[in-house]
């Protein structure tokens, strides 16, 4: 099984209202073509600046539509193959994050990270000849140290985080969302968006105050020649962190500073899993430090494919901070995953939902006949052909099971 590094890209954004009026000053600068980072230090006239190569440098006026297409695309092609995908933004409260993974709908080539993905999946299965697909969706985020479910009925609940044998670390009683199209997939997240937690600080009017993760899990069932079937598994997690954060520029008291703390203890674990992965001498991996790090476990160094976009401030009163998350970002390159195809998992609800459909079949048969069983299936699927307005699924009860079985 063959290892591939973590790619990493950095993005920059303009100055910002706040930035424009302490008249600061650009000591970010970039190199297109060779995909390498410049930052002076602001005063420093004879220091020489700071260089750091990535597999790819978006600017001020690159747009995200051209960062998804040359670096996130084949990461989420590979999803719709059966590979695990992680995507995930970092950086200093204000510096972009959650614009490069939720957008914005005008102009068109802004749209984030997240609905662009939604769109590529479901291109592919409209394009994928003799396959079925099952596509779940949950979305948690972790605020305070505490996973809560964005989509579940009681969005405070405290989740629990589980590790199985073949499954590996997963949240306990996160609800499952079927989905059906791109409209399911952006209303269920605009759903959760409202249950996140966001609050008012001086560097960020909307600061997200939890760190979020929308994942989508794909089943697919290919019929080859024979007319044999095979299983296979993809998942695409889309994290979108929570700021770094000083308390100084914040302006941060009481529950936002509390809120802070533990959104920098949780991102500094973070950098001492990626430390501790690249030092290549330690026998320890702190992924037990945080619930941030338990869950992107198999994203640092196990069964995915990962994308980090470091997101920039290119001014010089964030020098520190900017500085800082470069430094990151060159460490995580170094970053060894071992991805491969889930084939034949043995949880596949489309088996499951199989087999059932099968034991029907037999049972009905057995009381019917086959010529009544039939006549009976011919009535079925005359009756069945009206396209059926889709709509978001809530989490997998029996009842709901019943109704992915109809509709496979």
């Amino acid at each position: 099984m063959g290892s591939e590094s973590v790619k990493v890209v950095v993005r920059c954004r303009p100055l910002n209202d706040r930035e424009k009026a302490l008249c600061s000053k650009v000591v970010l600068s970039m190199d297109l073509h060779r995909c390498q980072c410049f930052i002076e230090k602001p005063g420093a006239v004879d220091e020489p600046p700071k260089q750091f190569t990535f597999d790819g440098t978006y600017f001020v006026d690159q747009t995200t539509e051209q960062m998804y297409n040359e670096i996130a695309y084949p990461l989420v092609e590979g999803v719709t193959e059966g590979y695990n995908g992680t995507i995930f933004a970092y950086g200093q409260t204000g510096s972009g994050k959650s614009y490069t993974m939720q957008g914005v709908p005008e102009p068109a080539s802004q749209k984030g990270v997240i609905p662009r993905a939604f769109e590529h999946i479901f291109e592919s299965i409209q394009c994928a000849e003799n396959t079925k697909f099952l596509v779940r969706a949950s979305y948690l985020e972790i605020y305070n140290e505490e996973i809560r479910d964005l989509l579940g009925s009681d969005t405070k609940q405290r989740l629990e985080l589980k590790e199985h044998p073949e499954r590996g670390v997963y949240v306990r009683y996160l609800s499952m969302h079927t989905v059906h199209s791109v409209g399911e997939c952006e209303r269920i997240i605009e759903q959760g968006w409202k249950n996140r937690a966001v609050g008012y600080t001086l560097m960020n009017k909307d600061s997200s105050r939890s760190h979020s993760i929308f994942s989508i899990h794909l089943e697919i069932c290919n019929t080859d020649a024979d007319g044999h079937d095979h299983l296979r598994a993809g998942k695409l997690n889309l994290v979108d962190l929570a700021g770094s954060e000083r308390q100084s520029k914040t302006g941060a008291t009481g529950e936002r500073l509390r809120e802070a703390t533990k959104i920098n203890l949780s991102l500094s674990a973070l950098g001492n899993v990626i430390s501790a992965l690249v030092d290549g001498r330690s026998k320890y991996i702190p992924y037990r430090d945080s619930k941030l790090t338990r869950l992107l476990q198999d994203s640092l160094g196990g069964n995915t494919r990962t994308l980090m976009i470091a997101c920039l401030s290119p001014a010089d009163n964030n020098y520190e901070e900017t500085l800082s998350t470069l430094r990151y970002a060159n460490r995580a390159k170094s970053i060894q995953n071992r991805p491969r195809i889930n084939e034949d998992p043995k949880d596949a609800l489309l088996r499951e939902y199989q087999e059932e459909i099968k034991n029907l079949r037999a049972l009905i048969s057995g009381q019917l006949g086959s010529a009544n069983l039939a006549s009976l299936l011919a009535g079925q699927l005359f009756e069945a052909s009206p396209a059926a307005p889709s709509r978001p699924q809530s989490s997998t009860t029996e009842a709901e099971k019943e109704k992915i079985k109809e509709e496979y």
